[in-house]
């Protein structure tokens, strides 16, 4: 059974030609994040910033969303927010937290359930106070660190230091945008957009690899053909393989967006920003760094004539 093959023939892309406005894009993207993350913050939804959170269920059909809002607006409980999810009769609520510790958040979930009546099913309830929230955002920042030194320490132990260095500053890119472009949509943040992340930062690397050892085949195989046109060559012959893989997962991610509901579309979005930004940070940042890093090219081929013709076979 033949594999399945994308480009029949290898593409001749001048991806280092651009390399720079890619370097320039990135960062503009990156000063961009972190000036809208330290200026707006993040949307922190009830994992981090602590409240009540309900999951119900109504017992006569679709549930009226509008209605039940208007009902909760009355209970003057803060901040309440309704999204549907799941069936058409599922809802998320998600109430402020309310002053006055343990017996205000029983209180306020006594009052949400006398106000939507009977016809409401309650199945779950979860209760998160600010000081866990911050727990959560500190476990967070050190998981996120410790990945990207984990998938450098990894890079850097299968490859070169220099991969290394190339591989971490790729996936920090990949991580900062996606905290920024939460930052500017002010979507929620909470522990599944935390999870997309890391996901995030894993499907980076795995795309980030698979050009790094082509680049280091080639290396071993055209040892004395110019660096640029090295790392040209690596990228054409594995853009077939990137493809394949950014559209197979893309289209994933897209059925959870459109089918998976409110639940879902935080983590769906994150996911599918991630597929393309991370697409483009190995091909137009990890592997063009290793042209001003250079990683170790090994000796030099002692016969020109078939360094000659390895140089041919590539053009």
């Amino acid at each position: 059974m033949r594999p399945l093959v994308f480009l029949r023939k290898t593409p001749s892309i001048d991806f280092m030609s651009m390399h720079k406005l890619g370097f320039a894009f990135s960062s503009f993207l990156g000063v961009l994040s972190i000036v809208m993350f330290l200026a707006w913050g993040l949307n922190y939804g009830i994992d981090f910033k602590g409240g009540i959170l309900i999951e119900a269920r109504s017992t006569n059909g679709p549930a009226n969303l509008a209605e039940m809002r208007q009902k909760l607006d009355a209970l003057h409980l803060g901040e309440t927010s309704l999204q549907g999810f799941g069936q058409p009769s599922d809802v998320l609520i998600r109430l402020a937290e309310q002053p006055g510790g343990d017996k205000a958040q029983e209180a306020a979930q006594e009052k949400v359930r006398q106000a939507l009546g009977q016809g409401i099913e309650f199945r779950r309830v979860e209760v998160v106070g600010p000081k866990v929230g911050d727990e959560l955002i500190r476990a967070g920042t050190i998981a996120t660190i410790l990945a990207l030194l984990a998938i450098a320490v990894y890079v850097w132990f299968r490859f070169e230091w220099q991969f290394g260095v190339g591989a971490m500053i790729s996936t920090l890119h990949d991580v900062i945008t996606t905290v920024g472009l939460f930052a500017v949509l002010r979507l929620e943040f909470n522990l599944t957009t935390l999870a997309a992340i890391l996901t995030i930062a894993g499907y980076s690397i795995n795309d980030t690899v698979v050009i790094y050892d082509r680049v280091r085949e080639s290396m071993r195989k055209y040892k004395t053909m110019d660096l640029k046109t090295l790392i040209n060559l690596s990228l054409n012959e594995t853009l077939s393989r990137t493809i394949l893989t950014v559209s197979t997962v893309a289209l994933a991610v897209l059925s959870l967006l459109i089918f998976g509901g409110e639940v879902l579309r935080g983590f769906s979005i994150a996911m599918l920003w991630g597929i393309v930004i991370g697409t483009y940070s190995s091909l137009f940042i990890a592997a063009p760094l290793l042209y001003y890093i250079r990683p170790k090219r090994g000796s030099e081929a002692k016969k020109p004539t078939e360094t000659g013709a390895a140089a041919e076979r590539a053009s």
